[in-house]
């Protein structure tokens, strides 16, 4: 089991310094990534007060891209994944590029996860309809790897026309492993058609069941269940409502989910009442050592 960090967006501040002491110090203690969440804007609640999803324009949300450019630069081995960045608001060709680089920068540690994305606030400033978002993102992925080869390609599909033409540098191995977030059936199946992992965010006893489906569903698009990676994310605090859960129940979730035959887990930190930099890294020392 590779297990993660989750970046702690909304609470670790705008510091650099802060950030790169946060970074090099889960890398110390051995996880094998930093997961970082992706948001380019914040709903107002002031103009809806009806609002009664996450996040605000309140909440600090550093670019995953941007973010791991630097974490590149101020660690040594410790994987970057995206958790999920919302692919069908972007322009495929230019995130093309700016995967490749980072990928290039950081030795090949870059890892994408991929998803359609709920805010119609975000769809609409970026000017794109939110309408056949997972159509777009299914070809997205086919032209991000088409040029992620590094041939020039021709391309003609429902959203995209490339007429003989590639980025450089290409990824590192020409490139990028390409997860899904989502529990929805059709986000499971664009994981089992398509997909190198998935990313659910799904509660420890329905692990063994729903990775049971995802196999299921792998083997009937002819792919080996065992060639595609499973993370889930492990929340504790309040963030799923509930009870206030411990570092303790996060190992508890990991074990379950280990036996259930998850490859990777990520621990989620924020909203779970840590009110410093410093009580995160505390936090991820002691699950570390339970797990170890």
């Amino acid at each position: 089991m590779r297990i993660g960090a989750v970046f702690p967006q909304t609470e670790i501040g705008t510091d650099p310094g802060v950030i790169r002491d946060y970074a090099q110090a889960v890398e110390e203690m051995g996880y094998d990534h930093i997961l970082a969440y992706d948001h380019v804007l914040g709903a107002n609640l002031a103009s809806r007060p009806d609002w009664n999803m996450p996040y605000s324009h309140d909440s600090v949300f550093h670019e995953p891209l941007a973010l791991f450019a630097y974490l590149a630069g101020v660690t040594k081995h410790i994987g970057l994944a995206s958790g999920i960045i919302v692919l069908p608001q972007r322009q495929t060709a230019m995130f093309a590029k700016q995967a490749a680089n980072v990928d290039v920068f950081s030795g090949g540690r870059l890892r994408l996860g991929f998803g359609t994305g709920w805010n119609e606030v975000e769809y609409e400033a970026l000017g794109v309809p939110m309408k056949g978002r997972g159509t777009r993102l299914d070809e997205q992925v086919d032209v991000l790897r088409q040029l992620w080869c590094g041939d020039p390609i021709t391309y003609r599909g429902k959203f995209h026309s490339i007429s003989d033409a590639g980025i450089n540098p290409p990824p590192v191995n020409k490139g990028i492993p390409i997860w899904f977030g989502g529990i929805t059936d059709a986000a499971m199946r664009r994981v089992a058609r398509i997909g190198d992992g998935w990313i659910p965010v799904l509660p420890a006893e329905q692990a063994e069941e729903k990775i049971g489906q995802l196999h299921e569903l792998i083997s009937s698009a002819g792919r080996d269940p065992s060639h595609i990676g499973v993370e889930n994310i492990i929340f504790v605090g309040q963030t799923i409502g509930g009870p206030v859960r411990s570092w303790e129940d996060a190992a508890e979730d990991f074990r379950v989910w280990q036996a259930a035959g998850a490859s990777h887990v990520s621990i989620h930190t924020m909203a779970a009442g840590l009110k410093s930099p410093d009580e995160h890294l505390h936090f991820l020392e002691r699950f570390m050592g339970a797990v170890s």
